[in-house]
């Protein structure tokens, strides 16, 4: 019985993503040998070298792959919330017993080797939410309905960026978003998501940039002009009335020009000014909704007041609450700053890199940047640029095209589940791995800011490795089991 349930599993599962696996796996103990490679090394094997080292990694992930598949799939679902509780107990312990490790307390040393556990905590966080979310009588309705999974990704998240000051591995579980949404809710949380990140950028962009006339700054009053634009929009959509959106425009239009003409005997304050066309646009779209019994809009009247707030507290949050090396980094990425030496040589030196390896690269092992120990992290979070500088355009280009049928082979996995649960599982692992992807390459491109997350199966790192391992070969053992499950 037990060979036959062993021959099913082997029937079963997706050999095509275990070979997408194996290949940028292969591929990226490659190039971690090309990044950590020096001149009088000779063996890829050498246990010394970084190389070495993932290749031992490597070993302990395909053991790891295979249990992981021998195992029942029922065993998933029936530890999953068990092992979020304790996750939750390690993530609270790692503080107390890990090392500053340039700034991050989040590796515990066991032996010889150093464990992350906030890369395995978002597995642990996927089986929770599977679980809760796939249960039969649960509906995603409204957002009460999100309340237990948004608590569920925010506990870990919380803990890993506060106490553990790991603001990079935090910021992944925002990958579950795009799960909430596959799942039915609402469009509007990723355009406050937009929103948020819109307003805070400009706030702290310009925020500092004085107005050419009058008072105020530039990002205070950018901001009120774009919330003033999303309640015109709102107003005019929910409450057609005839010619209301030239009145609203042409009053708003009016202020602002008697505004400026006050301004050319006595300095207009504009940033009051802006801030009271919201308020007043707030409260025309409370009482028409109200007036109309549309109540629902009312939401978006309270989210503008709450964007009023948010706005004047980004500059706080900016400069008390964000880490030196966080302001600096978002500072250079935004051209506030220019640190080519400091904060901003990372990148500088990656795009260097990159630019270098032109169409088809310098040849594997021929990189001068890597091989001069120019770019630091190269075997780690900057991994891509030896890849554009060894493999040039085409072969980044080749490698993102791995990663992009390797992400839609999981997404096809998840579309035939035929148990919720396993369906919502395996779009939050394809969100994950898309997360890292477009970070973890955006900031080496200099698109984002540093926050050092790794390139799945490429970054030199057991614990990325073996989370990614858990992160996948658990999905396979549930696909492979998936004509056993009920829908």
């Amino acid at each position: 019985m037990r060979a036959s349930r062993s021959g099913n599993i082997l029937r079963n599962v997706d050999w095509v993503t275990i070979g997408l696996f194996l290949g940028l796996v292969f591929f990226g103990w490659l190039n971690i040998y090309g990044a950590s490679y020096t001149f009088d090394q000779t063996s890829i094997f050498d246990f010394s070298n970084r190389a070495g080292k993932q290749f031992v990694w490597i070993l302990g992930s395909l053991v790891l792959g295979i249990v992981l598949l021998l195992l029942d799939y029922k065993t998933y679902d029936v530890l999953a919330y068990i092992a979020y509780a304790a996750m939750l107990l390690l993530l609270l312990a790692t503080p107390f017993l890990a090392h500053n490790i340039k700034g991050s307390m989040s590796w515990i040393t066991i032996g010889p080797v150093n464990l992350q556990p906030a890369e395995f905590a978002k597995c642990i966080v996927a089986l929770a939410i599977a679980k809760y979310m796939g249960r039969y009588e649960y509906k995603l309705r409204s957002w009460r309905d999100l309340i237990v999974p948004f608590v569920l990704i925010g506990v870990p998240m919380m803990i890993i960026m506060v106490l553990q000051k790991e603001t990079g591995s935090a910021l992944v579980f925002a990958a579950f978003l795009l799960v909430f949404y596959r799942q039915g809710m609402s469009g509007h949380v990723l355009w406050i998501c937009v929103a948020a990140v819109a307003l805070f950028i400009i706030s702290i962009r310009w925020g500092g940039t004085a107005l050419p006339l009058g008072n105020g700054n530039v990002g205070i009053l950018a901001c009120m002009l774009l919330l003033t634009t999303v309640e015109i929009y709102f107003i005019c959509k929910e409450h057609p009335m005839r010619f209301q959106a030239l009145i609203l425009v042409s009053s708003v239009g009016a202020i602002y020009g008697i505004s400026l003409i006050v301004n050319i005997w006595k300095a207009v304050p504009f940033n009051w000014i802006s801030m009271g066309i919201v308020i007043v646009l707030v409260l025309y779209n409370t009482f028409i909704s109200i007036y109309w019994r549309k109540y629902s809009l009312l939401v978006v009247a309270a989210f503008t007041l709450f964007c009023i707030g948010y706005t004047h507290a980004c500059e706080y949050v900016f400069s008390k609450v964000l880490q030196p090396h966080q302001r600096i980094r978002i500072e250079v990425l935004l051209g506030m700053k220019e640190d080519p030496a400091g904060a901003g040589y990372n990148v500088n030196q990656a795009r260097i890199a990159i630019g270098s390896g032109r169409l088809f690269g310098k040849g594997y092992l021929n990189g001068t940047q890597t091989k001069l120990q120019f770019v630091p992290e190269q075997d780690t979070d900057f991994i891509f640029c030896t890849v554009g500088e060894e493999w040039g355009f085409i072969g980044s280009i080749g490698v993102l095209l791995v990663y992009l049928l390797f992400i839609l082979r999981l997404i096809a996995i998840a579309e035939r589940q035929r148990s919720e649960s396993t369906r919502i599982y395996a779009y939050a692992v394809a969100s994950i791995f898309l997360f890292h992807l477009m970070i973890n390459v955006g900031m080496v491109l200099g698109l984002l800011p540093v926050i050092g997350i790794p390139l799945p199966f490429f970054s030199y790192g057991g614990s990325s490795l073996w989370g990614f391992t858990l992160l996948l070969f658990i999905l396979l053992r549930l696909d492979a089991a998936r004509m056993e499950q009920l829908r």
